[in-house]
């Protein structure tokens, strides 16, 4: 999966950074190395505590399938 993230080098030094498809998944670093490294990680968290939710959320007497795409 490819996302696009928006890397901004701060006035006061470092960088910030955040997936714009992702609300509210933001990260930092002192270095655009850090900050990419930051980024990658919150969105594996974004993405899995999204995953749980969804799942979380079916209900279990229901028959359902999961079923895993690659986008």
């Amino acid at each position: 999966m490819k996302l696009d993230v928006i890397l901004e080098e701060e006035e006061d030094g470092g960088y910030s950074v955040h997936c714009p498809l992702l609300k509210g998944c933001h990260s930092q670093g002192k270095t655009r190395e850090e900050a990419i490294t930051n980024i990658r990680e919150a969105i594996g968290v974004y993405l899995k505590t999204a995953h749980e939710k969804a799942f979380n959320s079916v209900d279990m007497k229901s028959q359902f399938s999961v079923i895993e795409i690659t986008v």
